[in-house]
This record gives C-alpha cells, structure tokens and sequence, in this order.
C-alpha cells in the first residue's frame, strides 16, 4: 500500500483531545488516519468538507453509537493538518469547535509564513 497523504498536527489541541479518548476510539481514530493516508477518494463516511468554512474538513469516526469529529485541512494537496477534535453529541456541529478550527487554521497558514 503507498502512502499519498501525510497528517501532522498543528499546536496540541488533537493530541490532547486524542489521548483522552478510550483505547477503542484511539484505535478507530488511526484506521480513518489510514484510510486518509492511503485512500486515493476518501469517502465522504471518513472525511467531508464543512460547508461555508473555507476548506476546513472534518474527519468522521464512529465507535459504537458515539461519534467523534476532527477538524483539519489540507497543505500542499497531500498533507492533512489536524486541529481539534471532540465527541458529537448532537447533530449541530458545536459553534465553538468549529470557530476553534478556522482560528488554528489561519494560525497554521500565519506561522508558514513567517518561518
């Protein structure tokens, strides 16, 4: 299997949201991160961009009946650029997880810039 996409994380939002998760969601987590990693089109099950957003996308996970959401983009096509993640738990995506991610993503593009 090659890999076409790379992830990487942009400040500690996603890790800290990932390593309070049980083992099961963690382990959910890094089959969508593979699905995304080797897919060449991801179905829109694991990864759909958010609309009115300006390319942020969330990333789609599924354990049981709870369902998780993760923020991210894309940089140079090929890499994924996560934010923040949390657990869905009513069908409104939450207003402050998503004004959290248009926040980290200028901050991201702001950063490139400068360095």
């Amino acid at each position: 299997m090659k890999t076409e996409r790379q992830i990487i994380f942009h400040k500690h939002h996603f890790l800290e949201f990932y390593l309070s998760q049980k083992v099961k969601v963690q382990e959910k987590i890094e089959y969508t991160f593979k699905i995304i990693r080797t897919v060449d089109k991801v179905p829109k099950k694991f990864l759909d961009h958010m609309t009115g957003t300006d390319g942020i996308y969330e990333m789609r996970v599924e354990v049981g009946s709870d369902i998780f959401r993760i923020f991210c983009c894309f940089d140079k096509g090929n890499l994924v650029v996560l934010f923040n993640g949390f657990q869905k738990k009513t069908q409104k995506t939450p207003k402050q997880e998503l004004e959290l991610a248009v926040k980290l993503k200028k901050e991201y593009f702001e950063s490139k810039n400068i360095k």
